[in-house]
């Protein structure tokens, strides 16, 4: 059975702690290829903060999902970026699909805490420093929305 193709809106979650250590992981299908929280919706009518709560919980084992203790510290910053689907992962998606909208959320936990990575898709992490982290990402959009943590977090409890 084929797999369904996949939704050309993703989302992208900087997670980040108050001292703007950032969260990244490297993509298990590409070497050298850290990147910040990021997936498809799975359903069309899913919303965008659904699928950022998803992703984080599937990518790092971190529960923002409502009812969580971190609920409140996932933010949407209500910024999007449209980009062309790098040419290596277009075959996931329905045929002439060569863009997809992006929307950024980010997610503030109190400290450095511990990831579970979902092998599948990533076999390393690392926290860095906000600006070193967006020198190491691949993505031009994930290092901007990096860039503009300073400015976007959240204030602390």
């Amino acid at each position: 059975m084929a797999l369904p193709f996949k939704i050309p809106q993703s989302v992208l979650v900087v997670i980040h702690t108050p001292a703007l250590e950032v969260l990244l992981i490297r993509r298990a299908d590409a070497d050298a290829f850290w990147q910040s929280v990021t997936g498809s919706k799975d359903q069309a009518q899913e919303s965008w903060a659904e699928s950022a709560a998803r992703e984080v919980l599937e990518e790092t084992g971190i529960d923002c999902r409502p009812g969580s203790a971190l609920q409140d510290r996932l933010v949407d910053w209500q910024l999007e970026n449209i980009y062309d689907i790098y040419p290596r992962w277009r075959h996931r998606y329905a045929p002439g699909v060569e863009r997809n909208t992006e929307h950024l959320f980010g997610l503030q936990v109190p400290e450095r805490v511990p990831v579970s990575l979902s092998l599948r898709e990533h076999v390393a992490y690392r926290w860095l420093p906000w600006r070193e982290a967006a020198e190491a990402c691949f993505s031009p959009s994930n290092a901007e929305a990096i860039l503009l943590l300073p400015r976007l977090q959240m204030p602390e409890h």
